[in-house]
């Protein structure tokens, strides 16, 4: 008989859990598991070394840092993972014909393989956008940041009502079928609806053909107007959802879309195109107008005129600041500033904590007056 005094669990049994959390930044990570999710889709998956709980919002995104022949290059990709899983976490690559990142990880990250990764980061996500009403658009490979927000609300019990729609070129292009067709059926609050653009012989499909249109979606979801939508895939097909909900008067600020990625030619070509003419024009600056920026860790500091960035100074000394998209999203370039005043237009891209700590992203912060940077 059980003296009722007695403790029902003894304390010597309980270990203390010496776990870190995830947060914001650079982190070492390891290859686990390579899965083939279509013929040029891959899913790569990471844990750390040490246990860590890789906590994030459903839809962020992290940055990979690599070497590619023997250059340092970042690229960024949504994790496509559910942090209801968080011991480890996933990013699903296609292989782009040209595309000099997902070729090298398709032809070289193999199990065992160890990189360092930035993040999470994004504002695109489901926890900041709460609804118990949802409409999830994606096209190819733009699947991955609304399968990790389905993925959560399923692994969680969500009491969320979830539309799916989801376009690929052929039947043999659909990523994760398996998975959402388990999803749907074990939800009745769960809708799953895929289009194809076209057929490809031997392949059975029941689903839709063609494109999303206005026809297919006053079908599929005729309460879209009543319903959060998270939309992600290439610019075009994004660009034509985005069209298609503004022609019938949606309310676009329960609109969400992810854009990220390297940074366009276009930007590159502008880019060059100002340094050449700050350059024939340098000598016309009034020296009134420079402002300074120092660099503590190479003692080193430059003057940078008006509405230059503080990347731009960095680059001027040869002090190498890592930078992934140039547009404020991936968090890459965040440095600290120590005194000064700055202006940053970021797009996500870092935390309130952390600028509140005084991070800026150098590649969107001008100074405002001389400042001092911590790098």
């Amino acid at each position: 008989m059980t003296d009722s005094s007695t403790p029902l669990v003894n304390a010597d049994y309980l270990a203390p859990v010496n776990t870190q959390t995830w947060v914001n930044g650079r982190h070492n990570v390891r290859c686990v598991k390579v899965i083939h999710e279509t013929w040029d889709v891959r899913t790569f998956c990471f844990m750390a070394e040490q246990p860590v709980m890789f906590f994030f919002k459903p839809g962020q995104f992290v940055t990979l840092e690599l070497e590619i022949e023997n250059k340092q290059v970042m690229r960024s990709y949504t994790i496509s993972s559910s942090p209801s899983v968080p011991y480890s976490f996933s990013i699903s690559v296609k292989r782009v014909a040209g595309g000099e990142v997902s070729n090298w990880l398709h032809d070289n990250l193999t199990v065992g393989s160890e990189l360092a990764v930035h993040g999470p980061v994004g504002n695109f996500n489901c926890i900041d956008f709460p609804s118990d009403k949802v409409l999830l658009l994606s096209g190819g490979v733009g699947i991955t940041p609304v399968m990790s927000m389905a993925r959560w609300w399923f692994d969680t019990n969500a009491d969320v009502d979830i539309t799916f729609i989801h376009s690929a070129r052929s039947p043999r292009d659909v990523i994760y079928p398996r998975e959402l067709d388990h999803m749907a059926s074990r939800l009745d609050n769960f809708g799953l609806y895929l289009i194809v653009e076209r057929m490809e012989n031997g392949l059975p499909w029941q689903g839709y053909r063609g494109y999303l249109d206005a026809a297919k979606l006053d079908m599929i979801s005729p309460d879209f107007m009543e319903r959060e939508i998270f939309c992600c895939g290439p610019a075009p097909y994004m660009k034509a959802v985005k069209a298609l909900l503004q022609s019938r008067g949606f309310d676009m600020s329960h609109y969400h879309e992810e854009s990220f990625g390297e940074t366009p030619v276009s930007a590159v070509e502008d880019a060059i195109e100002q340094a050449e003419v700050a350059l024939a024009e340098a000598e016309a600056v009034n020296q009134e107008d420079l402002l300074r920026v120092e660099f503590l860790g190479s003692g080193k500091s430059v003057q940078v005129t008006a509405g230059e960035t503080l990347h731009t100074a960095a680059a001027k000394l040869d002090v190498m600041i890592p930078k992934a998209c140039g547009m404020g999203i991936c968090g890459t370039c965040k440095v600290m500033v120590k005194s000064g005043e700055t202006q940053m237009d970021h797009n996500g891209g870092i935390t309130d904590d952390d600028v509140e700590e005084g991070y800026v992203l150098s590649c969107c912060t001008v100074p405002k007056s001389d400042v001092v940077i911590e790098y």
